[in-house]
């Protein structure tokens, strides 16, 4: 039985929110089976036994509801689906009891519906209130602005004279705010997404909205303003003025989104420094450190979800960056302040990883071996990276024999993972190879250095290329 899907839904379910749901399947306006009241109780009973209980059967569970009476597989099957669907109609009134806006715009429809005409004005008056009290103005605002001007409209439509003014502009201005917002937000999505896959997609009107767009900036709506200037860093990046755009109407609007949303949009911020850096643009290393500080100051930079959990691969960037701007002390204390922000399971790992890189950059060496020497990570990128540390250690070091046992194990490990994309692992056998040739290299030996370098030059990427020329370059 654990394995059912009621089952598991249920389990998704904290102690609130199990009292919640009980008092919910026990209202006699959701449901009047008390079979299913029972059948509820049970399986919550058995679920919050944190594996203490004896193993639940359905015979078991049917004898406890019937007694005697002879097991019916149809019949419990109905019985599972049954409250299944009360739990998501719990699921889903969980939800519309969150939206006070939406409550308020269908009480408007259900009125108009009733023609309960002593209900028209303090509902109209109590919609509009609920309107101007909301915070946040991302795109749902302008849609629920939208269902109450047509309700409104829909209940004074037989009132109104033919030659008096209606509300009819406020519901077709407000439907294309939020077409033109929630348009914007998912385009923004699809640009993201074609970096990672390559898929071609037929978008209706978007050549037509940038257009308009860049004609008519709709400064006073901050989805529309907001999302349009981080469309413009994605589509044409070369131009750097749109990236500053997009930082001063974050700074100016961005207290209207709520946090994951306001995170979501400066990491469109962010992504632009990190192809600018990409590009050899340093001056947006200190761009990018600038737009995580904000973020921290803003208290925004941890939620990438409603958890409030710090991406761990944006952790890595940030101390990276920090380190290439020789911020040390900031750096540190970034990784200590964030640490129990990460979430559980990489946690120890980006920690461990992440300060070895500090002690890397600070040329404590033996500070990075006591920590990267005997840990073999479980994400590959983390491996990569501590290997390619050890390896300029070793050499810094004159550590050779302690050099070659890594180069080697390096090779085997990366002929060993063939779930590496080619071009990646070829990135760390160019490495392996290069540095194999470089410690063969006498100082003072112009020729063979220069021969290194046209060689290293003429490769397909290295990783680690800036370091190999530098270490080249002190060989001559």
């Amino acid at each position: 039985m654990t394995d059912s899907k009621i089952y598991n839904v249920l389990s998704h379910f904290d102690k609130v929110e199990q009292n919640r749901l009980r008092k919910y399947i026990h209202s006699p306006y959701f449901n009047v089976n008390e079979t299913l009241m029972q059948f509820y109780d049970v399986l919550s009973e058995h679920i919050n036994s944190n594996g203490k209980a004896v193993e639940l059967s359905k015979e078991k569970i049917w004898m406890k509801l019937y007694g005697n009476e002879v097991f019916n597989d149809v019949r419990f099957r109905k019985l599972s689906s049954d409250l299944l669907k009360l739990v998501e109609g719990f699921l889903a009134q969980q939800i519309f009891d969150e939206r006070n806006l939406l409550q308020a715009s269908f009480l408007l429809e259900a009125i108009g519906k009733k023609k309960i005409e002593k209900l028209f004005n303090s509902s109209v008056k109590n919609a509009h209130n609920l309107s101007n009290q909301q915070h946040y103005k991302h795109a749902n605002f302008y849609f629920h602005q939208y269902l109450i001007e047509k309700n409104y409209y829909d209940l004074s439509e037989v009132e109104l004279k033919r030659s008096e003014k209606s509300n009819v502009e406020k519901v077709i201005n407000n439907l294309d705010y939020f077409f033109l917002a929630e348009k914007m937000k998912w385009y923004l999505a699809l640009l993201s997404r074609k970096k990672l896959i390559s898929h071609e997609y037929q978008l209706l009107f978007i050549d037509e909205i940038i257009t308009h767009l860049k004609k008519y900036r709709y400064e006073n709506n901050p989805p529309i303003t907001v999302y349009f200037h981080a469309i413009l860093t994605q589509t044409e990046p070369e131009n750097i003025d749109y990236y500053y755009s997009l930082i001063k109407v974050l700074d100016e609007n961005s207290n209207f989104f709520p946090k994951v949303e306001q995170y979501e949009l400066y990491s469109y911020a962010l992504n632009f420094c990190i192809l600018k850096i990409n590009q050899g643009r340093p001056e947006f290393l200190s761009e990018f450190i600038q737009v995580i500080k904000f973020m921290i100051d803003k208290d925004i930079l941890s939620y990438e979800t409603e958890k409030g959990e710090l991406n761990p691969w944006l952790f890595k960037n940030i101390v990276l960056i920090a380190l290439r701007l020789n911020d040390y002390t900031w750096t540190e204390q970034f990784i200590k302040e964030y640490t129990n922000k990460l979430p559980l399971e990489f946690r120890e790992n980006a920690v461990s990883y992440n300060l070895a890189q500090v002690y890397f950059y600070k040329k404590e060496y033996n500070k990075v071996i006591s920590i990267l020497q005997f840990i073999e990570y479980e994400d590959v990128t983390y491996n990569l990276g501590s290997k390619s540390m050890l390896i300029a250690i070793y050499y810094e070091k004159d550590e050779f024999e302690a050099l070659n046992s890594l180069l080697e194990s390096f090779k085997t490990y990366l002929n060993r993972h063939k779930d590496l994309a080619e071009q990646r692992k070829s990135l760390y056998m160019n490495l392996i190879k290069f540095v194999r040739k470089m410690t063969k290299i006498m100082p003072g030996d112009k020729k063979s250095v220069e021969a290194l370098k046209e060689e290293i030059k003429a490769a397909k990427g290295i990783a680690s290329e800036k370091w190999l020329l530098e270490k080249l370059s002190e060989l001559e």
